[in-house]
């Protein structure tokens, strides 16, 4: 069920940028490993140092996603059927909507004022953590886009530890692993607005990472937000683009609206119920 739905949501562009990335992280890969041959083939002793270096860099990363472990374990909120059920709900059925068993570990944090979400691996395991601030400023109806988005990460493998180590090295290649980022995150805008199923909160959950203000979020003008990317000085915002990550905030909303439009010649259904919950409790 992941599979199908996942091709289907999938932006276009991810699947380009995903291929070279492919490609140039194989061809680095065969460079690489050509190159430690040779030297060790001229110096024996040095596929020790190698050796080595390689061991270091793995012992280096399990202790930090062990001390990450505990850290979240020990100082976040943990999300549960006891501890914020109406998130844990969110997430049980977002989840369930995407295939994904058992549905990831999820944790509330203290950003100290910061809007952010984002998607892990662990061990194996899969978690996805939400920050005070983005549950404080947001409505439930954002919080499952939000949600929603970070599900997609997972769904879509883009924390698939074998593939990102064969991809690696094509990261040094100019300004195609920040498209190829910005490809996956367009890519999961798709999943949270296909199971949020819901236009206005997909839309202004995306610009509230701009605005932030509970206040004025049922304020927010979402077509006039969007209309902002017109100001955008073509030269200088390719500039800022193609260094980022991120699509612009804009270039989000845009493509989520674009994507609802495309839905009105799409033969499967959006599932409505699937984000069925009860009040905050």
């Amino acid at each position: 069920m992941t599979t199908e739905i996942i091709s289907r949501l999938r932006h276009p562009k991810e699947d380009g940028y995903g291929i070279v990335m492919m490609i140039f992280g194989i061809m680095y890969w065969l460079i690489i490993i050509a190159v430690v041959a040779a030297a060790a083939y001229a110096q024996p002793a040095s596929l020790i140092v190698y050796a080595a270096y390689a061991i270091g860099f793995v012992l280096v990363m399990l202790l930090s996603s062990a001390l990450f472990k505990a850290r979240i374990f020990g100082s976040y909120i943990l999300i549960g059927p006891d501890q914020f059920p109406h998130l844990h709900r969110m997430v049980e059925n977002g989840a369930a909507s995407l295939g994904i068993t058992p549905a990831p570990t999820a944790f509330l944090y203290n950003s100290n004022g910061l809007i952010n979400a984002f998607a892990r691996r662990l061990f194996g395991g899969r978690y996805i953590f939400l920050t005070s601030a983005l549950v404080e400023a947001d409505t439930d109806e954002q919080i499952k886009f939000v949600i929603g988005h970070e599900l997609g990460h997972h769904a879509a493998g883009h924390l698939n530890l074998m593939k990102n180590i064969v991809k690696g090295p094509a990261h040094f290649v100019p300004f195609l692993g920040p498209a190829y980022s910005r490809s996956r995150e367009l890519t999961c805008d798709r999943v949270g607005a296909y199971l949020s199923n819901d236009q206005k909160a997909s839309r202004s959950a995306l610009q509230m990472l701009a605005c932030g203000c509970r206040r004025l979020n049922s304020s927010l003008n979402c077509d006039a937000f969007e209309a902002q990317e017109k100001l955008v000085p073509p030269f200088w915002g390719w500039v800022l683009l193609i260094f980022s990550r991120y699509p612009r905030t804009t270039q989000r909303s845009l493509a989520v609206s674009s994507f609802f439009a495309e839905q009105l010649n799409r033969t499967y259904e959006a599932p409505a119920s699937a984000w069925t919950t009860s009040p905050a409790e």
